[in-house]
């Protein structure tokens, strides 16, 4: 190894020891700040330093391509996490945004999968999915490990009876007391509402502990197979007491799981793109077929580190190589509309110049006074005619140019569904940019 590497490994071993012991990811950056590698660890200093040994070392255990890697890193940063579960959620996320070349997995469009409780009907079924219902259900999760999910659906299964067939039951429905239940019924692992063995109330009082059991910490029940594995270890039944363990530790990892809010996975709610183009293009009363949308955001924490996003979407699913990110530079404090503008101008420069694609649609994450804040840059830029419109959080209200009434769809309409997918997204990677830049910069895509 020549000189020149070993000061630079030297600068980087130098720079871990500063690293936290904790959970978190690393990244490993090549020259001008671009990011070759994410990867997660529960001891960051540990596992960032283990890749800085001689490089026949790494060769032999990591493999010619990790010592390819290291040998053009330039840097290395990190950002912490709260648990190790959360690494491994933003990991996925990150990777699927950045797309860093050496990392071989978790850039294809695979998501996490959630628990599903169907609570609108009259008796909800319990269901691992990832494709969650549009409405009427409730989700927990996304889960990082779905073999373990399964196994503890089985073991809940057995405490709480619910069902986890797909049958469509209806209290209503006065044949179902003539129909066979399943086998789950005989060994006591479901209640059999498909063939009205427990009434809609009763089911239901079942259904509202088991959520309540999954929001809770769930002591009363791990007390409970805590005294019963301790009762069969001093009976020196070490095959029962194992079993109860492993249960044990299956409800345990429940908690390996994020949140459908904070650990959003909008492509999982994506609604059939042709048809929600096509009722898009009636919306805007636009005579050509929309292709192109671009989602704009701002993050900020009382107006500190703001940053700003782009998310392209062609016919209507993400174009992940459109993505940009931008550091605000020009406004100082909390002001959102000068952000958005900010963000507008620095954008479209690049297609007046005839550089990139103009879009058919560029949807603002905001409200009225957001999107007339991205017309006003517009209009100073003499940019060519485009749609801009702006959906508005909770109350989900589209606004479009030269229309101060909002337009409120059916929340199962496609194109409320399409219009929310591009918001979410820009809203997600505005907020990963944000909280990379609170910790370490770690990106070289600005503009």
């Amino acid at each position: 190894m020549s000189a020149k590497p070993n000061n630079r490994f030297t600068a980087i071993r130098k720079k871990i020891k500063d690293f936290p012991a904790g959970p978190g990811l690393y990244f490993m950056k090549a020259a001008k700040e671009k990011v070759l590698y994410i990867g997660k660890a529960k001891n960051l200093r540990s596992r960032v330093s283990s890749y800085f040994h001689p490089a026949g070392e790494i060769a032999t255990s990591r493999g010619p391509k990790i010592a390819e890697m290291v040998s053009k890193v330039k840097d290395v940063d990190f950002m912490e996490t709260k648990s190790d579960v959360d690494a491994v959620l933003a990991e996925a996320r990150l990777i699927k945004d950045i797309r860093p070349p050496y990392n071989t997995v978790l850039i294809d469009d695979k998501t996490f999968p959630y628990l599903e409780i169907t609570t609108a009907q009259d008796f909800p079924g319990v269901y691992i999915t990832r494709k969650p219902k549009p409405a009427g259900s409730r989700l927990f999760g996304p889960f990082t490990n779905v073999k373990e999910l399964r196994q503890v659906l089985v073991i809940l299964q057995k405490i709480f009876r619910f069902r986890t067939c797909r049958l469509e039951i209806s209290e209503k429905d006065e044949k179902s007391r003539f129909f066979r239940p399943c086998l789950l019924y005989s060994i006591r692992q479901c209640t059999a509402p498909c063939a009205a063995k427990i009434d809609k109330n009763e089911y239901k009082k079942n259904i509202n502990d088991f959520i309540r059991f999954l929001k809770s910490k769930r002591s009363t029940i791990l007390r409970k197979l805590r005294k019963q594995m301790a009762q069969a270890s001093a009976a020196t039944e070490y095959e029962k007491a194992a079993a109860l363990r492993d249960r044990i530790r299956l409800i345990e990892r429940l908690d390996r799981r994020g949140s459908p809010d904070e650990n959003v996975q909008p492509e999982v709610f994506a609604a059939e793109p042709a048809k929600a183009l096509e009722q898009l293009q009636g919306l805007l009363q636009k005579q050509e077929p929309i292709r192109i949308i671009e989602g704009i955001d701002v993050a900020h924490i009382s107006g500190t580190d703001a940053v700003g996003s782009l998310v392209k979407f062609i016919d209507g699913r993400p174009f992940k190589s459109g993505y940009r990110r931008f550091k605000i530079k020009a406004v100082e404090g909390i002001d959102d509309y000068a952000m958005i503008s900010e963000v507008i101008r620095r954008r479209y420069k690049y297609a007046l110049a005839g550089e990139e694609l103009w879009p058919d649609l560029i949807l603002i994450d905001g409200g009225l006074g957001h999107l007339r804040a991205a017309q006003a840059v517009l209009e100073q830029l003499n940019a060519p005619p485009v749609k801009i419109a702006a959906i508005a959080k909770r109350e989900e209200d589209i606004y479009i140019q030269a229309a101060s009434t909002p337009l409120k769809l059916p929340r199962t309409s496609p194109a409320l569904k399409l219009l929310q997918y591009v918001r979410d997204e820009a809203h997600r990677f505005a907020q990963h940019y944000h909280h990379i830049l609170r910790s370490k910069k770690i990106t070289g895509k600005n503009r």
